[in-house]
């Protein structure tokens, strides 16, 4: 129990302070897609301009841990599918908390794609993923997805978020739903920090930062953003003015 909250503590230390997480885990889905050919590089200039968290696959970890300062914080990432199959939105557990903790994880990850005909097991996967964290006193991260068109309703999106806070998630990513108020509407309805994640598609840069400082008003406690970022060059600027958003002046 006390193990959660000093790694929730280590996470948030202040609430005026709001987390930059950066998710590196697309390899395995969509393969070494652009801004991920190598890992080492981008996450060293992720580390360099202000990011806190760190989510990658169990095997990336060899490649990210000798580059961590004890500021930033590393998630593990145990859910998998890949685009080369029938069945990429059913995502299986390739890993453990336990596993997680021995390569030096301070929070575990796992996704749930809801809408889909194998949501089911996903939730049965995220509980027992909850039940292995609550033993290690490990937080668990939920990227909570809904995979119907368009990525889902406000409503929908708000019942995604609670039902993987209520299996649960310690930390909660979703789609941002379009506003402020429906963003603010989801946040006081889910029990733990939500983070935004996938779903925001801006080519604007200025306009990508605007729903970053947005969802910040509106109650977000950070955000987990990968594609939209590194796949945005040059990396290390933008961060950093990601970094100035959330972590305010100082």
């Amino acid at each position: 129990m006390y193990g959660k909250q000093i790694r929730l503590r280590r996470l948030f230390p202040d609430p005026k302070r709001r987390l930059f997480a950066v998710p590196l885990d697309h390899s395995v889905s969509l393969g070494p897609i652009d801004g991920l050919e190598k890992l080492g590089p981008l996450a060293q200039e992720l580390v360099d301009h202000g990011v806190d968290l760190l989510i990658v696959t169990k095997g990336a970890v060899r490649e990210v841990a000798p580059l961590l300062p004890p500021s930033v914080r590393l998630g593990v990432h145990v859910s998998a599918s890949t685009s080369l199959g029938p069945t990429s939105n059913r995502k299986v557990l390739v890993g453990t908390a336990e596993e997680a903790v021995g390569l030096g994880a301070d929070l575990l990850s796992v996704q749930v794609n809801f809408g889909v005909p194998d949501e089911p097991e996903m939730l049965r996967d995220l509980g027992i993923a909850s039940d292995q964290c609550r033993q290690l006193g490990v937080p668990l991260l939920c990227m909570a997805y809904v995979k119907k068109d368009g990525g889902g309703t406000p409503d929908e999106l708000r019942h995604a978020a609670r039902a993987s806070a209520d299996t649960g998630a310690d930390i909660v990513k979703t789609s941002y739903p379009g506003s402020g108020p429906e963003f603010a509407r989801l946040c006081r309805s889910t029990p733990v920090p939500v983070l935004i994640g996938g779903g925001i598609r801006l080519e604007d840069e200025t306009a990508f930062l605007g729903i970053v400082r947005e969802s910040m008003a509106a109650g977000g406690a950070g955000i987990c953003i990968g594609r939209n970022l590194f796949q945005r060059p040059p990396v290390g600027p933008l961060a950093g003015r990601i970094a100035s958003v959330l972590h305010g002046p100082g």
